[in-house]
C-alpha cells in the first residue's frame, strides 16, 4: 500500500513539473504535452482544464478538448504544419503548439491565437471544419508577418490596392469577417482579406499553401491580386530562398 502511494505521489509531482516547465517556457497554465517528436521540432501541447492568459494586451480564453477530438483532428494539424521545415521556424519564431477549443480573443471568436514572443501560436481545433487547414498557413504567416515586419510592411501593400480602397480600422471593426473565395476577386480574395493588412496578407499566403489551383484562373483578369500574390511570394523567399509553395 504505502509502494502504491509513493508511486501515486511521484506521479503526481513529475506531473505538476511538467505543468510548471511548461508555464516557465510559454506562460500558459493547464497545460500537458501531446507530442514533442515531430520531425520539424514542433512540441505540441494541449490544455488539461480552461485557461485564460494575455496575449498582445488582449485577454485570450480556451477549453480542453477531450483526447478523441484532439486525434481525429491532430494528423490533419501536423500534416499542414510539416510543411515548414525546423530551419524555417527558427526564422519565424515558431515551437510550440497549443490545443484546445471554443478559443476566443477578447471575447471574440478567434482560429489561432499567434504570441511571437512565446513562439507559440494555439490552435481551437473545432474551428470551422471548411476552412481550417487554410486558417493554419493563415495564422503562422501571422508569426511571419511579426518576425519580419519590415519586409511586409503595410504601406507597401496598401499601395497595391485601388486608391479608393480603404481597410477597416481592425479585423473585428466591421462585417468583413467571411472566409468564402469571392466570386469576383477585385484584388481580394475573401470579404476578411478586406479587414486589414495583414490579414490581406495572411489571407493571399493561406492560399497560396493550400489552394493555388483556385486562384491562379482568378490573377488572369485580377493584377492587383497578382501583384499580390507576387509580393507575397518575393518576400518569402527572402527569408527562406528554398521555401515551397
Amino acid at each position: 500500500m504505502k509502494f502504491l502511494k509513493f508511486i501515486l505521489l511521484f506521479t503526481i509531482l513529475i506531473t505538476h513539473a511538467g505543468a510548471n516547465t511548461i508555464y516557465n517556457l510559454i506562460k500558459i497554465p493547464n497545460l500537458e504535452i501531446y507530442k514533442s517528436d515531430s520531425t520539424n521540432g514542433i512540441k505540441y501541447f494541449k490544455a488539461t482544464k480552461p485557461f485564460q492568459v494575455g496575449i498582445r494586451n488582449d485577454n485570450v480564453t480556451c477549453f480542453n478538448s477531450k483526447n478523441k477530438n484532439i486525434k481525429q483532428k491532430f494528423n490533419l494539424i501536423e500534416k499542414n504544419l510539416n510543411k515548414y521545415n525546423s530551419d524555417f521556424l527558427e526564422k519565424i519564431n515558431l515551437k510550440y503548439i497549443v490545443l484546445c477549443e471554443n478559443l476566443s480573443v477578447s471575447e471574440i471568436n478567434a482560429a489561432g491565437a499567434p504570441n511571437y514572443k512565446m513562439k507559440t501560436l494555439i490552435i481551437d481545433i473545432n474551428f470551422n471544419e471548411d476552412y481550417f487547414e487554410r486558417v493554419l498557413h493563415h495564422e503562422v504567416f501571422h508569426l511571419i508577418n511579426e518576425s519580419y515586419k519590415k519586409i511586409f510592411l503595410d504601406s507597401k501593400w496598401k499601395n497595391i490596392n485601388n486608391s479608393s480602397f480603404e481597410y477597416a480600422k481592425c479585423s473585428t471593426c466591421s462585417n468583413r469577417l467571411n472566409l468564402s473565395l469571392l466570386e469576383k476577386t477585385e484584388g481580394f480574395l475573401t470579404k476578411y482579406s478586406m479587414s486589414t493588412p495583414s490579414e490581406d496578407m495572411a489571407e493571399v499566403f493561406s492560399f497560396l499553401m493550400m489552394d493555388i489551383k483556385k486562384i491562379e484562373n482568378k490573377t488572369i483578369k485580377d493584377q492587383i491580386l497578382t501583384k499580390k500574390i507576387l509580393f507575397i511570394k518575393k518576400n518569402i523567399l527572402k527569408i527562406d530562398e528554398n521555401f515551397k509553395f
